[in-house]
């Protein structure tokens, strides 16, 4: 079924298989509530996607443009919350539901948006680093505010809480360049004699997991611990091979994170706060544009790369899915449908990036001129 859908969206109608299969998870739902086989084969899916985009980004490189891309980062984050929270409570909702709402709304999809730039060639573009920092920077702010808003909720937190997720954080990242630096390093003469694919590939798929694994069991996401694992073997001579293993296992199960997500995804007849939803789609779209365009030059892109970042960063995901569950009643309705929408319209803006940017840059130089 997933082919012919991919099959489907390829051929005939032309947009992003990615739809289509949320689009098949939301009818399957009304049939089947939870799934842990396609739930477990759309999580490895994810881990590998961000395994092997994690090996374009060796730990040297990932360090020195941190520091370029923390301002956007956090312009992200206050436009995303807060600005998002006073929006739901000006309509009428109180501080912990509009904080809830500021977190649903904040968070770009990692899954999609890595996704896009890799069906689309442009993992490689000028605006695609920063992008993917973008998209790392906020996964390492999620598991941060998803204990803050617990604990808002009333299920306890506290200041040592906090500070022992920035704790885990950096020990899962000093672990990272251990081992990218001393240990692979020494093993990659060991990697170069394995000439058994079978063998070469549970090898690898093993370490992405593991990692991944390890990001879960200390509260992180696993799409941090996979993208350092990816990280880990950047710096290798090998690193072609290692994504030549990894891509087709990478495809058989990605397909299952979109259905997996289209599942999770609630609706009734009725769309409670109607208006309010109206603004934040529009409001959603706006955020990301600032921080594309303001943050992408903070970055060092041009004008031009800036606003094609902005335009492709609206689409959100899998962090608000995990965010709208905190929600209860017509507020988890009302996520439900703003998550869908926006991830539907942000698709396909990004899909029209290139061609809107180079529309917008040709007007902006007609009138100059």
């Amino acid at each position: 079924m997933l082919f012919l859908i991919g099959m489907i969206g390829i051929k005939l109608i032309k947009i992003p298989d990615i739809l289509l299969y949320i689009l098949l998870g939301l009818v399957l739902s009304f049939v089947i509530k939870e799934s842990k086989v396609i739930e477990v084969a759309g999580e490895i899916g994810l881990v590998l996607l961000f395994f092997i985009l994690g090996m374009k980004f060796p730990i040297d490189r990932l360090v020195s443009n941190s520091a370029r891309v923390w301002k956007g980062g956090v312009l992200d984050a206050a436009l995303g919350i807060l600005v998002t929270a006073v929006i739901s409570f000006l309509f009428g909702l109180d501080w912990i539901s509009s904080l809830i709402v500021g977190g649903i709304v904040y968070a770009t999809s990692s899954s999609i948006t890595a996704k896009l730039l890799d069906d689309k060639n442009r993992t490689g573009n000028t605006e695609s680093e920063f992008m993917l920092l973008i998209l790392v920077f906020e996964d390492l702010i999620a598991p941060i505010l998803v204990t803050v808003l617990i604990g808002l909720s009333g299920k306890g937190m506290s200041v040592g809480d906090f500070l022992f997720i920035l704790l885990k954080i950096f020990l899962l990242a000093g672990v990272a360049v251990f081992f990218a630096k001393i240990v692979f390093k020494k093993a990659e003469s060991i990697l170069k004699e394995i000439n058994q694919d079978d063998i070469f590939i549970v090898l690898i798929t093993g370490i992405a997991l593991t990692f991944g694994g390890i990001a879960m069991m200390l509260g992180l996401s696993e799409v941090i611990g996979a993208f350092l694992a990816g990280m880990m073997l950047s710096e290798l001579t090998i690193k072609d091979k290692v994504e030549k293993a990894v891509l087709p296992v990478r495809n058989i199960f990605l397909p299952f994170f979109f259905l997996n997500f289209g599942l999770h995804i609630k609706l009734t007849n009725d769309i409670p706060y109607l208006g309010l939803l109206i603004v934040l789609v529009l409001w959603s779209l706006i955020h990301k544009l600032i921080v594309g365009y303001v943050g992408g030059q903070w970055y060092g892109l041009s004008r031009s790369d800036s606003l094609k970042a902005g335009l492709s960063l609206t689409q959100r995901g899998e962090f608000s899915v995990i965010i709208a569950a905190l929600a209860t009643g017509e507020l988890k309705v009302f996520a439900s449908i703003y998550i869908l929408v926006i991830a539907f319209i942000g698709t396909i803006l990004f899909q029209l990036a290139p061609r809107l940017n180079s529309f917008i840059v040709e007007k902006v130089k007609e009138k100059t001129s």
